[in-house]
This record gives structure tokens, C-alpha cells and sequence, in this order.
């Protein structure tokens, strides 16, 4: 299976349509069709429906389009890494996390490096724990933010100089709003939209589970999310109260809804992680000498 093919199919799959795609790669189409039936052939498998006007992909394809994306976007950064070598430091940094506001630590080590190394340039990805993970993983990403409860053993980390307060998210004229803070008992009768990795039970410690202690299996959750963004709009409709982090959803004084802190108090860590025995592009080398020196020495 030749990298080049793997772009056109990805081609292909974007734009839905063989006479677009083959304009867009600056290839012929017999050329281009002639290569989609010879990957068919050599997989084995049906990848597109076609019709006169359009190409849809089948389950093979949609599975074959994930893989092809991660390859090619794995040789891109490869590519970009070992140019890099030959040049001043420059490159390119891959950073993921989930929505923190604890993103400004990272925003200010990444300003700092590049006042130095104006070649240095950032990707980022949001995500939850498990999307993160995986990337790391892969080699997707160089750096990966972790909200505890998160399994950090096979990561080098670094512990972030922040923590991250639990509460929920309700609009402001519902019955919960006229309280200070929010306690279990508050919560074991209402429909609550929580995080995945909250109520994920896959950890030997799961603060957010111990905090609800006996009560937590009789809570009505109706609603998960990985990010809060579309949590907040679900609270705005009235599908429930949302378990999330402070100041990651709009809670303004223009905003319908409301934060409230959990009680007693609920803090989460944060880490910085990257992949153990795993060698850094020369920009992500940088990056990671100046988060050493604000944060503190890597655990290992």
C-alpha cells in the first residue's frame, strides 16, 4: 500500500466525488479511479458506493479513512521534525488537553519559548482523557494536559501549578441557583449531564465518585460529555444541571446560567504528560526545558 494512495483516498473521501478529488490532486480521473480499484483489490474489501455523482464510503472505508488520516498526519509531522533538525530551533509543537482554564500556564510557557524561537509554531487538540491518551500513544500528539483522575504510571508528567474546582452549572432561575454551594444530597433527585472521565469507574480513585460516596449509583445522569462547551447548551435547554469544572462554560453576568462550587470543596490536579523513552522533536525539546523550569523536575 503506497503513502500516496492513502492521500487520495483521503482526497476522495473528502471531497465525495471522484471528478472533484481527481481536479484537486492535479491527477487524471481514469488515473485516480484506476488507483481506488487497485487499493480495493489489494485490501479485499469494498471502500465506496458510487453513484453518477458522488462516492460514499462503506464501514471498510470509514475504518480505513481513520487509519489513513492517523498515518498521514504521523509522516507529516515526521517530515516536519527532521527538517526541522537542519534548521535554527523551529518545528513544530503538538499539544492536547481537555478544557481547563489551567491552559494559561501552558499558553504562557509556549509565548515565553517562542520570544526565543519565533520559528517554533503550535498545534492544539481538545479532547478528553481517553482522546488524548490515544494520540499520545500514537505519537499524534507531544504533550498531553491530564485532569485527575487520570492514569498517569506509563507518562513522564510534570504536576501543573494549578487545580482545577468541581461545581455545577445551572441556570440561574432554577431551584438549586439560590444556594451558595451545592452538596450530594442536592443532586441524588435532579437530572445531571456529566463528564465521561468523571464517572469513569475504571481507576483505583475516582475523587469525583468518592465525594458523591454511597449515593453515587442513584444518580440520575441523562447526559455525558467528553467537552463542556455543548454541556452548557444542554443546561440552557433545560435537559439538566452539569457536573463540570469552573470557568470552562460561560457563566457571565449576560449568561443564563450559573456556577456553583461543590461542597465540600472539590479539586482536581492537573499534569503534563509525555510519552516515556520517546525522543522529542527539537521545538517539543524546547518547549519542554522551559515547562521544567517553571513547574518543577519531571517525575518518572
Amino acid at each position: 500500500m503506497e503513502f500516496r494512495v492513502l492521500r487520495y483516498f483521503l482526497t476522495v473521501a473528502r471531497e465525495g466525488n471522484i471528478t472533484r478529488a481527481a481536479d484537486f490532486l492535479h491527477v487524471t480521473q481514469p488515473t485516480l479511479s484506476r488507483q481506488l480499484k487497485d487499493l480495493e483489490q489489494e485490501l479485499g474489501k469494498k471502500l465506496f458506493i458510487r453513484s453518477s455523482h458522488s462516492v460514499i464510503l462503506t464501514d471498510e472505508g470509514m475504518l480505513l479513512r481513520k487509519r489513513a488520516e492517523e498515518i498521514v498526519n504521523m509522516m507529516d509531522k515526521l517530515e516536519a521534525e527532521f527538517s526541522s533538525m537542519e534548521e535554527t530551533i523551529g518545528g513544530d509543537v503538538y499539544i492536547g488537553g481537555g478544557e481547563t482554564e489551567a491552559m494559561k500556564h501552558i499558553a504562557r510557557v509556549a509565548k515565553d519559548v517562542q520570544v526565543r524561537y519565533p520559528n517554533i509554531r503550535y498545534h492544539l487538540y481538545s479532547g478528553n482523557e481517553e482522546d488524548i491518551t490515544e494520540r499520545l500513544d500514537k505519537g499524534l500528539l507531544d504533550f498531553g494536559i491530564l485532569i485527575q483522575p487520570a492514569d498517569i504510571s506509563k507518562y513522564n508528567y510534570l504536576n501543573m501549578p494549578a487545580k482545577d474546582v468541581w461545581g455545577v452549572v445551572m441556570k440561574k432561575d432554577s431551584s438549586l441557583a439560590v444556594k451558595e454551594s451545592i452538596q450530594a444530597a442536592d443532586l441524588v433527585n435532579v437530572p445531571l449531564i456529566c463528564s465521561r472521565q468523571a464517572v469513569k469507574q475504571t481507576f483505583s480513585k475516582n475523587e469525583f465518585a468518592d465525594w458523591f460516596g454511597e449515593d453515587f449509583h442513584k444518580l440520575n445522569i441523562v447526559t455525558t460529555y467528553n467537552l463542556a462547551y455543548n454541556a452548557g447548551i444542554m443546561v440552557e435547554e433545560g435537559v439538566g444541571y452539569a457536573i463540570t469544572l469552573d470557568k470552562i462554560v460561560n457563566t457571565s453576568t449576560t449568561s443564563r446560567l450559573c456556577f456553583k462550587p461543590l461542597e465540600p470543596r472539590l479539586e482536581s490536579d492537573l499534569n503534563i504528560v509525555w510519552k516515556k523513552h520517546h525522543v522529542l522533536s527539537t521545538a517539543a525539546n524546547a518547549f519542554l526545558k522551559e515547562l521544567q523550569e517553571e513547574f518543577a523536575s519531571p517525575r518518572k
